[in-house]
């Protein structure tokens, strides 16, 4: 990795510079609340244009992470340089040039939908004329052309979490920040972010997100790291590290109370490894259907078989010993 060190003195970037090398760059990276160790010298690097993801559980790190990354938190230790500066010293610049789409909704309820834009882009030194032209832009990227003169109490859910996405594009930003992006979000409201998510992407908008689904680290990440407990366990692009740590399909065998270690010992010789989660057992093999039927000849009756391919769930599971929502 390359040195970032850079004097407090040195002035920051000229408005609107992209640094020549990576956008983020972490070293050791620590933070502390008391006596809690949140995040325990993490390194981290990311690249323009890139669509990089923290993954893991609540309380892994990940929040803490990202708010030193925005410039809102103070570092704990280690070395963090975002577009080249420095958060201690260039707090307000690099603020200026991030987009930053929180876990929880922080939208004005008391005004329109689209004035949640004007609004907010005056704070950035925008003109009204400039607010109101990109006001209009974005509620069409996000789809909220209709809503616009509506009172923001009214959205529904997704809408919400898609217009706050839109606000946190207002200044153009060179790196957009989403901590949970679709938490709490209904299946199609998650898939709609998702899908203008992706669009931004192709435009090579830079985009680092945090999340505990691992469909949405799949969906929408070029390159992750697994966290837990305040440290990267792994990190890779999500097809990467499904090659590096499970196999290519699962088999899941669903059974009655207190049978699950029974059955465990009867077929641990049907995959090359077997985790046993308190609803049902995992038979890990590349031949899902292979080890369904093995099961079957040998007169197990599980009340369910799933064979599927594995995900991001079996890497955290295979790493850590446990599953994204415990």
């Amino acid at each position: 990795m390359r040195d970032i060190s850079q004097s407090a003195t040195e002035p920051a970037p000229e408005a609107g510079a992209v640094p020549d090398g990576p956008m983020i760059v972490a070293r050791g990276l620590r933070k502390s609340y008391g006596s809690l160790e949140a995040v325990r010298g993490i390194d981290v690097s990311v690249e323009r244009g890139e669509s990089f993801g923290f993954l893991g559980p609540n309380g892994a790190g990940k929040s803490s992470a990202m708010r030193m990354i925005g410039a809102v938190s103070p570092v704990g230790g280690g070395e963090l340089r975002v577009l080249g500066m420095d958060p201690a010293t260039h707090g307000p610049q690099i603020r200026a040039r991030l987009g930053v789409c929180p876990q929880l909704d922080t939208l004005d309820m008391e005004i329109s939908v689209r004035e949640n834009l004007t609004v907010y882009g005056r704070y950035f030194g925008l003109s009204r004329a400039e607010c109101a032209e990109r006001a209009d832009e974005l509620l069409s990227f996000v789809q909220l052309t209709e809503k616009a003169n509506g009172r923001v109490e009214e959205l529904s859910g997704g809408m919400k979490r898609r217009l706050s996405i839109a606000r946190s594009l207002i200044n153009s930003p060179d790196v957009l920040l989403l901590d949970e992006p679709t938490t709490g979000l209904d299946p199609q409201a998650r898939h709609l972010v998702w899908e203008r998510l992706f669009r931004l992407k192709q435009r090579g908008v830079t985009l680092v997100l945090t999340t505990h689904y691992m469909d949405e680290a799949e969906q929408l990440c070029d390159r992750l790291v697994v966290m837990d407990k305040g440290v990267i366990v792994a990190e890779g692009s999500p097809t990467d590290l499904i090659q590096t740590y499970s196999t290519r399909e699962v088999t899941e065998l669903r059974l009655g109370v207190g049978e699950h270690d029974e059955i465990a010992a009867q077929v641990k010789d049907l995959a090359e490894r077997i985790e046993v989660l308190p609803d049902r057992v995992l038979l890990y093999t590349d031949d899902g259907e292979q080890a369904a039927v093995a099961v079957n000849e040998r007169g197990l009756r599980p009340a369910s078989v799933l064979v599927r391919r594995s995900t991001l769930e079996d890497v955290f599971l295979r790493l850590t010993g446990r599953t994204l929502i415990d």
